[in-house]
């Protein structure tokens, strides 16, 4: 395509001068016929509700958050807007990087282009055409079929069978059950391994929450993707086109949109709710039927809080082509008044159940989740907007329980009275939006709650709903699989499993014994029988992360290769629920 010079142009009926303000260097080069498109940015940075000169820029970092940034660019070949935007917590960049690249790149049940197309049904049923278009770039780079992305009934039956898992998990994780397992299980030659099934759900639960937060921190698409860059000419007047090229041209819209009157003592106030409700708990402790009944109420509050304008959301084409039943949604549940069913941590957690279930299956990935989990649980500076020394735990159990009390799932230590009092109708509409309709999210939402908090914090708030909703939408998935399981088959390859891990740990105490037999001159010792009781229970409290200064979720377990000789062998808990 033949381009018009800045002469050709002057002969119309404007000249380039009159479009927008030009400096001297820019009119030089106008006057050249080069003949390339130069697209510019859409966006004025990483995302569209944080001012870019506010995220964390790969120069100005310390020591540790470049690291990681040179690590992702390495193992990626590109730092995403993802990344740049968990810079403000580079500690829990680390573990989702870790954990992400294990999930797409590692040894592991499913082959490579499956990864990714499953990353593409996952974050299509939110409409989040950045992820999208990031692993249909993925599919294609790891020779996936393109003809797998002209729609989900261009795809292999067996992944076209997932889409109906796909969608509960997505909007109504508590409806899956073990016909929908067994389904995927059972179907001839389109069947899933037990091993499959569980990367895939991980893969699906992981692309759902990490839609919510792409949504809910505004994160946009970078210059070379789709989406993400524009070749119009801007219609900004008071700026040159190269200052408009660079995002220099959005800083007019940036200051305007973030001229929000903050209340007055927001922080202050939050502050003095959380110090009277540590002494309350001190002092007093509601019997479990009033806690049951808390429980009851929370949840059938967070069905009428309404997640954005009634807004029909049409996804393109584009998005639309790689799931099915476009109108399936959490709106629909609220909207009919549906009884959410109550999910008893007590009765499955992922600390006592998910944990060895996800290990058993698909090695190493239970400890990777687990320890994501415990870093955006426990993950605090003591900080709150700008006062220091503030034990944040309260607002943070609070806001990770509502999350899960959307869901139905319920602790039967916690008082869910306090979320009311910690969260404010403004931050609960946000977070139900981020966590069920994360793509109605908009700017006025995002600035809406929290008006005194640093963008760090809102950020961080993101984290904890990510993995807040992940580990619902796991429990659900996982329970599901756990009743699932009738298979005489699968049973009796369970028993081999146990058995053999059974014969490695005692064959380990017996070279444990005879080592300390050599040491202290004792020519025989008898070997007691491994305690039975090693089996059961689990750690808590004290094992959590003092690091962070959160609450203690218990420690990550080392697995079955990291036993030495030197260590003692009585089993970790969680290993133990691995073999059980």
């Amino acid at each position: 395509m033949r381009h018009a010079t800045s002469e050709s142009t002057e002969n119309g009926s404007f000249t380039v001068s009159e479009l927008f303000k030009i400096c001297a260097h820019c009119e030089r080069l106008s006057k050249k016929e080069i003949g390339v498109r130069i697209p510019r940015p859409v966006g004025s940075g990483p995302s569209r509700f944080i001012p870019e000169k506010e995220i964390l820029q790969v120069s100005k970092v310390d020591a540790r958050t470049q690291s990681i940034f040179e690590d992702a660019f390495s193992t990626m070949g590109r730092l995403d807007n993802i990344s740049l935007v968990m810079g403000f917590h580079p500690r829990y960049l680390e573990s989702f990087l870790r954990t992400q690249h294990y999930l797409l790149q590692m040894d592991g049940p499913l082959s490579l282009h499956y990864r990714h197309y499953i990353g593409i049904m996952a974050a299509a049923r939110h409409q989040c055409s950045y992820l999208v278009n990031l692993h249909v770039n993925g599919f294609l780079q790891v020779g996936g079929d393109p003809k797998w992305l002209n729609g989900l009934e261009g795809a292999p039956q067996k992944l076209q069978n997932l889409g109906e898992l796909n969608k509960i998990l997505a909007h109504r994780p508590w409806l899956v059950t073990k016909a929908h397992i067994e389904q995927l299980l059972k179907a001839e030659e389109h069947s899933w391994s037990l091993a499959e099934l569980i990367h895939a759900v991980v893969l699906l639960t992981h692309y759902h929450s990490l839609a919510s937060y792409s949504f809910g921190c505004g994160v946009t698409p970078e210059i070379h993707c789709d989406g993400g860059h524009t070749f119009r000419p801007p219609s900004v007047s008071n700026y040159c086109a190269c200052d408009i090229a660079n995002g220099n041209g959005a800083v007019v819209e940036t200051q305007r949109n973030h001229q929000v009157t903050e209340p007055s003592c927001e922080v202050e106030v939050l502050m003095e709710k959380m110090k009277q409700l540590q002494e309350c708990r001190d002092e007093e402790e509601a019997t479990q039927e009033e806690m049951a009944t808390r429980f009851e109420r929370e949840k059938t509050e967070s069905m009428l809080v309404v997640t954005a304008e009634d807004e029909e959301s049409v996804p393109s084409r584009d998005v639309s082509r790689h799931f099915e039943d476009p109108s399936y949604g959490y709106k629909d549940f609220s909207r009919r008044g549906e009884h959410v069913p109550t999910f008893r941590v007590q009765d499955y957690s992922w600390e006592d159940h998910g944990y060895s279930l996800v290990n058993r299956l698909y090695p190493d990935v239970g400890q990777l989740l687990d320890e994501k989990f415990q870093m955006a649980y426990n993950l605090t500076y003591n900080t709150m907007a700008t006062h220091k020394d503030v034990d944040t735990s309260t607002l943070r159990r609070a806001i990770w329980n509502y999350i899960h009390c959307m869901f139905g799932i319920r602790y039967d230590d916690y008082d869910y009275g306090e979320i009311n009092q910690l969260l404010d109708r403004n931050f609960k509409v946000y977070i139900k939006t981020v966590v069920c309709s994360p793509e109605k999210i908009t700017q006025r939402m995002y600035e809406s709650f929290w008006r005194q908090f640093q963008h760090s914090e809102k950020v961080h708030v993101n984290l904890l709903l990510m993995e807040a909703r992940m580990q619902a939408e796991l429990l659900y998935a996982l329970r599901a699989e756990s009743t699932g399981r009738t298979s005489p088959r699968e049973r009796e390859a369970e028993g081999r499993r146990l058995r053999a891990a059974m014969a490695t740990l005692r064959a380990q105490h017996a070279r444990l014994h005879y080592a300390f037999s050599l040491f202290i001159g004792v020519k025989k010792l008898t070997l007691r029988p491994l305690d039975s009781e090693a089996f059961t229970g689990r750690e808590r409290g004290a094992a959590g992360n003092d690091e962070m200064g959160g609450e203690g979720r218990g420690r990550p377990a080392a697995s079955l290769k990291d036993w030495t000789l030197l260590r003692p062998p009585t089993p970790h808990p969680r290993n133990a629920q691995l073999l059980m």
